[in-house]
This record gives C-alpha cells, sequence and structure tokens, in this order.
C-alpha cells in the first residue's frame, strides 16, 4: 500500500486540537528539515463549531491541509434506532450491536471517504468512541487513539462504563472486529495514549502514557507564539482582559462545563462557585468551549473571556498571574501554571443540583478514582 502521506490528527474538540498541535510541534522539532513532512488535520463538525479555527491553522503554516469532516450522529440515520433497542434479551443484543456496527460505518461512509486515510502513514483520532472510529475498523485502516481530554478516563472511561455488563465478551467480540469498543479496544486501534497511567481505574493493554506537560515545556517561543495565534483571534484584546486595574488586584477564575445539561442549573452552579469560591477576588469566568451560556449577563461584574480556545494557552501569555482557580471537573486547570491555588470541587458538587447518577458515570459502573 502506498501511504504517501505522513499524519493526519482528527479532531472533535478545541482541547484536541491543541493536543495534536503539540504532538506535531514535538515532530517538527526532532526531526531534521530534510526529513519533516508536515501533517494534516481534520475537523469535526460532530460535537464543535470550530468557528474560524480551520482559516487561522492554515494562516499559521502549522499542518499541511486543514479539512472538515461532515461526520453524522448515528440519529442522523433513522434506520439505526430499531438496532439500538433494548429488548432485555443478551443474545438479540449482541446481534442488534453487530449488524449496528456495520451499518453505520457503512451509512457514515460517504461523509468520511472525502478524506483518503489510506493515504497516510499515521492516523491519529481523539475520541474514536464518534462515527470515524467505527469508520476506519470497519474499513481495515490502522490507527491511534487519544483520550478524549486530559485525564478524562479518571471521571469516566465510557468504554468500561458503557459495556460494564459482559465486559469482557464484548471485548473479546471487539478485539475481531465483530463490534467496536472505543479507547483501545477496536481491531484497527494501534494503540490508545493518555495523558497519565495512575489516574485510570481501568486497564487495557493498548494504553500509553504521553504525558503532555513535557511537550508543553519543550515549546520554542517561536511555537507558542504561532499557539497563540491558531486559537487566539485578537490576543492584545484578551491581554487587556486579564490586566490587572490597579497594583495589587487579584484574580479567581472559574472553569465551567457544558453540564448539567439543565442551563438554569448551570447557571446555579456559577454563582454559588463565585459566592463560595471568589468573595473579594476580581472574577473570571472562563466558559468551555461548548458551554453557551451567557455568563456575561448573569454575571455582569465578572470579565468574561470571549473565544472559544483551550484554557491551557493561556500559559503562553507572559506574565499572566491568577490567585485562585476553580473547576468542577476540568482537568485543564491542572495543567494552568500561572495559578497559585487550584479547587477541583469533584462531581459530588453537582448531586445538590442534579440526580448524582448522570454525572458519577465510573462510580456508577464499580470504578473507583472516580470522584478523588
Amino acid at each position: 500500500m502506498n501511504r504517501t502521506k505522513s499524519r493526519i490528527y482528527v479532531c472533535h474538540t478545541f482541547y484536541h486540537v491543541y493536543v495534536a498541535i503539540l504532538k506535531e510541534m514535538k515532530v517538527k522539532r526532532e526531526e531534521s528539515p530534510q526529513e519533516y513532512q508536515r501533517a494534516d488535520i481534520a475537523l469535526s463538525s460532530l460535537s464543535t463549531d470550530f468557528e474560524g479555527l480551520g482559516g487561522r491553522l492554515l494562516r499559521t503554516g502549522i499542518f499541511g491541509e486543514v479539512f472538515s469532516l461532515d461526520e453524522k450522529r448515528e440519529e442522523f440515520f433513522p434506520e439505526l434506532a430499531k438496532y439500538r433497542k433494548n429488548y432485555g434479551n443478551l443474545l438479540r443484543h449482541m446481534l442488534n450491536r453487530i449488524i449496528f456496527t456495520k451499518k453505520l460505518a457503512k451509512c457514515e461512509a460517504p461523509y468520511l471517504e472525502t478524506i483518503d486515510f489510506k493515504a497516510y502513514r499515521d492516523i491519529y483520532v481523539f475520541c474514536d468512541s464518534d462515527p470515524v472510529g467505527y469508520y476506519l475498523n470497519y474499513r481495515h485502516i490502522y490507527y491511534h487513539a487519544v483520550e478524549d481530554g486530559l485525564d478524562c478516563l479518571k471521571n469516566l472511561d465510557d468504554a468500561y462504563v458503557a459495556n460494564s455488563s459482559h465486559f469482557k465478551l464484548k471485548a473479546w467480540l471487539s478485539r475481531r472486529n465483530v463490534i467496536f469498543i472505543m479507547n483501545g479496544w477496536g481491531k484497527y486501534c494501534i494503540d490508545m495514549e493518555i495523558n497519565d497511567r495512575s489516574v485510570v481505574p481501568t486497564d487495557c493493554p493498548r494504553f500509553v502514557e504521553e504525558p503532555r506537560k513535557p511537550l508543553e515545556r519543550a515549546l520554542t517561543a517561536q511555537q507558542k507564539k504561532l499557539m497563540i495565534q491558531a486559537f487566539i483571534e485578537d490576543a492584545d484584546a484578551l491581554t487587556r482582559q486579564l490586566t490587572p486595574k490597579y497594583e495589587g488586584e487579584e484574580f479567581a477564575c472559574f472553569l465551567t462545563e457544558p453540564h448539567p445539561a439543565d442551563e438554569e442549573a448551570r447557571k446555579r452552579v456559577c454563582l454559588d462557585v463565585l459566592e463560595r469560591y471568589c468573595k473579594g477576588y476580581r472574577v473570571l469566568i472562563k466558559p468551555h468551549p461548548r458551554d453557551m451560556t451567557d455568563y456575561g449577563a448573569l454575571c455582569p461584574d465578572a470579565v468574561v473571556l470571549r473565544g472559544r480556545f483551550p484554557v491551557e494557552v493561556l500559559n503562553f501569555f507572559d506574565g499572566l498571574k491568577i490567585r485562585r482557580a476553580v473547576s468542577i471537573l476540568t482537568t485543564a486547570m491542572n495543567s494552568m501554571d500561572f495559578v497559585e491555588e487550584k479547587i477541583n470541587l469533584g462531581a459530588s458538587f453537582w448531586d445538590a443540583y442534579e440526580e448524582p447518577e448522570k454525572h458519577a458515570f465510573n462510580k456508577k459502573a464499580g470504578l473507583t478514582l472516580a470522584d478523588n
């Protein structure tokens, strides 16, 4: 097979793009100019509107080509619904799942064949539970899986949680490409990159630890500049927002989540967090890229960091200092080197706002470390 292209990264969120850039910049530092061949990147519209990110990526020159990938949710194909019903019978359930695995991939093919994946020597897929994972296994194309978010398996290893009943049987079938399980269990998944093995409460023989922090620290000054250019439309305006108004003024930052699903509950979470943990500080609110709540209207005295970008990018702004940062589950806070005090409240904080079973995924499946 003639694999003429180097690499492609398939991304579903802004954070995925951030990690893809880190990985690509490492390759460029380590290979000689004569050996280096730029990678391509695919931005999937399945769960994220990337807005102007594709154009900015092209202008930076970090990647060769920037593709838009039009994956479809399974609901887009109504003929698949009957294979997702729970009939309360293991044999019938497994038969339906076998059929669903192949039919979903076939349905997605016209939308994913816009990219010739077989031309690449290496394919990196963030969140291979999305249709591209089914498609690559259906087409017998090998790829590397990459964790969806920083240490995200600590709180939700969906491979196990979604398959906790008869997991060994399902994993055996997935390794033979009869059904498909994400996060390292698919037959054509070469390995599954995770940041920190010690915090993951499950095991997969294909887990490979690839820490993110050394990739950040190794960036050159020029690479940091390109990272900011890729994600921030107006870096000067953002710098002004992050500058104290007077000597000694200190910031406290709340990192929101696209959760709880109910927006009114999300607003109550925000107001309560600010009341309990951010009094006496100038308040910054960094909305999650998928959280569409109007925090400017909710908290008119707070500085809402507008623009959809991974919070890790703020590491590359010189002189930035934040006294305290608060999150519920956002592990990205652990990468914020400019924060003095970090408070992660854990999933149990949401118990007062919705039924615990809606967010205690790993705990519900009997896994430990779910709320540490």
